[in-house]
């Protein structure tokens, strides 16, 4: 048993026995504060899954990002609804009905917006083309005027009947052009021949009426723009709109079977979904942690009763850590509610050196008193010391713009201190009282003597091959790669996920878009134009893109079309609903007169022949049969005669003329307007992205965005990391210093540290495993754990502990390494891709963490110092 040998350890080791003396008191004591803990929590507690949180509001790009959503706020926290049909009706009208009812839901939805679609683009949609795709469009229409007419004046099957019986007649006797009826004759008889026979089949009139590329192609896809009702005190604070815009999708049949298909996506449902796939299989994942802790546990002392008191101590330490942290910060963040497993990881440790000492003094022959007071004399000391390093390399984020980590470190240091205390009064109390037996055999390792041996013959080779590795991890370094992409973190195959990379392949709707905030209309215009010239920047949106150009050259076309289109489109009477009977009455009509057209055979004739066959085979089919042949034709046609008689009332577009949906959104009420630029090539590339980046901000320093933000995000985490790692290295060395008085010592603690650090991110490299968002949390805990295996054998070796490897010392270092690495490599199984890496990357800093530990510390130390009378522990 070792007697204190300074004033400083007598006292902890006082402070030990007087928990212990009277351990029910101590107990009564900590259950008070538990209970205090508890009630604090639950008049305190709040969460916030905000990201935006994570990173200081006071640095400059995201002051950038902020003038921006205090000039448009409506371009934060959206949920984007993509609409797909299988036609351009199906689609539009989805959407407009989607539209309607989630504009009426005012308990879960703000507002709703069609960032491409609506009255604006109905009416004005042909003056974005060019006059060529214009006339051509037009003249299309007015050589449609007998089809469109017949179907406007009676959009019904029996209407349809009739239309192509006059048709067929007309072009059978030569009194219309037949030249462009074989197309929609084929048409129609293919949609009619698959309906009937069961199969799921659609039919588009615009694409009947329109081959035309570009601007003017009818689009199968429609986006809605969603402003939910947040709950940022929920885990999911959009979790209730999404439900609610998926309901309503249900009740509207915007599914598959209905030709549609809808999928959500956007800032709000993606970070939702991001800690819906961490809580995915979280438990299971929980599980597994709690049992290789305990396996770890049982290992390390070979007493149940002793795995009970650590695993108390743990919880009563995790309580009342998190009602300190509360009333520190005042809530927990996504980052910093990961000092749960910092503290446990780091409180196991405690709690292993504290119950593998008490069982080696035991197996001494000390009874309970007498161990506890050898604990004090032994590791009181080391573990305050092990507690107050991590406390200050934690705290060294808080002068740091990373808010989330910063908070994550007050939160984990404060629960060091608390870890500290319980494992020095409650630990050594529930000791007393639970009794474990007395260890039959010897705590330490005897085994390990040829280790030992080895070490201290080969201390020169090892330590050289630790150089070399040194040297070839820090030649690694420069292929570290830091994926800025936080997109990279999340589950590709979730649906928010998997909905956006479609998007993303889409140039036009791509959501890694740079915004810039201009003085005004005007500025922002030039600007656009500027940066339009750049081979990196596929388009750049103004205000001023919602004003056609060369209105004055298209209009014509248009005014003319609506002279000649008019009375066809918008007849003044509609007949009455027509009977079944009446409706069958037509369709054999029509067939007949199609007949006596396929009568001038060629492509012509084969397609009356087509269609007569069609319309004779749905004539004589069930009345169930002809209501979903009409279901199939009729609606559809009701929205393209909609879009068309939009499209003829187009008159000149001005900026003063935009409707305030679309003008608030480019330009504020103070002025500013807004520039929105898009990248040329594939914008899920990181490459792509910082040189589209980079030029865009050359001519625009303020520039904001997805692009933007991920990029300095990233800047800004890495400058936080390394600056945090200098004042952490400082304030540590300074620590050591003040306790150890020696210099040697002090690097003798912090080299396998730093070494470990290297190994990792070597490791890294050779892996291919990126750093990012998610994984760097891993190098806090690589620290505080390196710091508090090494200080713990420096300690022992200047008290003249030798063959380090077969004390009982040993014994908790791996044990403790076991239980921490087991418990967090079980983050590897995460379905979350960045808590994976970070459970990856844990177990590779702790593996290394535990090898410079074990080898190249006993080897760096040598062997006891001078005057210093060698011990076996």
């Amino acid at each position: 048993m070792n007697e204190p040998t300074s004033a400083f350890p007598a006292r902890l080791t006082a402070i030990l026995l007087a928990a212990a003396r009277a351990p029910w008191r101590m107990v009564a004591l900590a259950a008070v504060l538990v209970v205090a803990a508890v009630a604090s929590i639950m008049l305190t507690f709040t969460m916030t899954t905000d990201t935006g949180e994570l990173i200081s509001a006071k640095t400059p790009w995201r002051q950038d990002g902020l003038a921006v959503e205090a000039a448009f706020p409506q371009q934060k926290d959206s949920i984007i609804v993509v609409i797909d049909g299988q036609t351009p009706e199906l689609a539009e009208d989805g959407a407009k009905r989607l539209m309607q009812a989630l504009q009426a839901d005012k308990t879960h939805i703000g507002t709703v917006e069609r960032p491409d679609g609506g009255p604006f683009f109905d009416t004005n949609g042909l003056l974005f083309a060019s006059p060529d795709e214009v006339k051509d469009a037009t003249a299309k229409l007015v050589d449609a005027q007998p089809l469109l007419g017949g179907l406007a004046s009676d959009p019904s099957l029996h209407g349809l009947a009739t239309t192509m019986d006059t048709m067929a007649s007309g072009a059978a006797n030569g009194t219309q052009d037949a030249a462009r009826l074989a197309t929609p004759l084929r048409a129609l008889s293919s949609a009619v021949d698959g309906k009937l026979a069961g199969k799921a089949t659609w039919f588009s009139w615009q694409r009947l009426f329109s081959d035309a590329k570009g601007p003017l192609a009818p689009p199968t896809r429609r986006l809605l723009m969603v402003h939910p009702v947040l709950h940022f005190g929920d885990l999911e604070p959009g979790g209730v709109a999404v439900d609610a815009i998926k309901a309503q999708s249900k009740v509207l049949g915007l599914d598959a079977a209905h030709g549609l298909r809808m999928g959500i996506t956007g800032e709000v449902p993606l970070a939702d979904e991001e800690f819906a796939t961490i809580q995915d299989n979280i438990g299971v994942i929980g599980a597994a942690m709690a049992l290789a802790m305990l396996v770890c546990l049982w290992l390390a002392t070979r007493s149940g009763r002793m795995v009970a008191a650590i695993m108390v101590t743990i919880v009563a330490g995790l309580i009342i850590t998190l009602a300190l942290g509360l009333l520190a910060v005042h809530r927990l963040n996504v980052i910093s509610v990961a000092f749960i497993p910092l503290f446990v990881g780091l409180g196991v440790d405690f709690g292993i050196q504290v119950a593998v000492r008490f069982n080696a003094e035991r197996h001494g022959g000390a009874d309970p008193m007498g161990a506890l007071k050898g604990v004090g004399s032994a590791i009181g000391e080391p573990l305050m010391l092990a507690a107050a390093a991590i406390f200050l390399a934690l705290g060294a984020f808080l002068p740091t713009d990373y808010t989330g980590i910063a908070e994550l470190g007050v939160i984990a240091g404060l629960g060091m201190i608390v870890a500290f205390a319980l494992n020095i009064t409650l630990l050594p109390a529930l000791l007393i009282l639970m009794r474990p037996a007395v260890p039959a055999a010897r705590v330490g390792w005897a085994g390990a003597a040829p280790f030992d041996a080895w070490l201290h013959r080969s201390r020169k080779a090892i330590l050289w091959a630790f150089v070399i590795a040194m040297i070839g991890s820090i030649a690694l370094l420069k292929w570290v790669v830091f994926d800025f992409n936080p997109l990279h973190l999340r589950d590709p195959n979730a649906p928010a996920m998997h909905e956006l990379a479609g998007l993303m392949k889409d140039v036009d709707r791509t959501p890694n878009t740079i915004t810039i905030l201009a003085p005004n209309a005007d500025a922002a215009h030039a600007l656009a134009a500027k940066l339009e010239k750049h081979p990196e920047v596929a388009h750049a949106i103004t205000v001023d893109s919602f004003v056609p150009e060369d209105q004055a050259a298209k209009l014509p076309y248009i005014q003319n079309a609506s002279l000649l289109l008019d009375a066809a489109v918008n007849p003044f009477d509609m007949p009455a609903a027509h009977s079944d009977e009446e409706t069958r009455a037509a369709l054999t009509k029509a067939a007949a007169s199609l007949r006596l057209l396929a009568a001038k055979g060629g492509d012509l004739g084969q397609a009356a022949t087509g269609l007569a066959t069609s319309f004779d085979h749905l004539a004589a089919a069930s009345p169930a049969q002809r209501a979903a042949v009409e279901a199939m034709l009729i609606p559809p046609l009701t929205v393209t005669l909609d879009t068309i008689r939009a499209s003829l009332t187009a008159s000149e577009v001005t900026r003063a003329s935009l409707p305030p949906e679309i003008a608030q959104d480019w330009v504020a009420k103070d002025g500013q307007a807004l520039i929105q630029v898009t990248p040329a090539g594939n914008s899920t590339d990181n490459d792509v992205l910082a040189r589209f980046t980079q030029v865009v901000r050359a001519e625009a320093p303020h520039a904001t965005g997805l692009p933007v933000a991920t990029q300095e995000a990233a800047r800004t985490v890495a400058g936080a990391f390394v600056k945090a790692g200098v004042i952490a290295l400082a304030l540590v060395s300074l620590l050591l210093w003040l306790v150890l008085r020696s210099v040697r010592e002090v690097a003798f603690t912090l080299a396998p540290v730093v070494l470990s650090g290297f190994l990792t991110l070597g490791s890294c490299v050779l892996i291919g495993q990126p750093l990012n968002f998610a994984n760097i949390i891993a190098f806090p805990l690589l620290f505080g754990v390196g710091v508090a295996f090494h200080i713990y054998f420096v300690m022992a070796w200047r008290r003249g502990v030798g063959d380090l490897l077969q004390t009982s010392l040993a014994r908790a270092v791996v044990c403790s390494a076991l239980a921490t690495g087991s418990a967090f490599g079980a983050l590897w199984f995460s379905h979350h891709p960045g808590t994976a890496s970070m459970g990856l990357i844990l177990m590779i800093s702790l593996i290394w963490t535990l090898v410079c530990a074990l080898i190249f510390e006993p080897a760096l130390l040598g062997p006891v110092p001078a005057g210093q009378t060698k011990r076996a522990e």
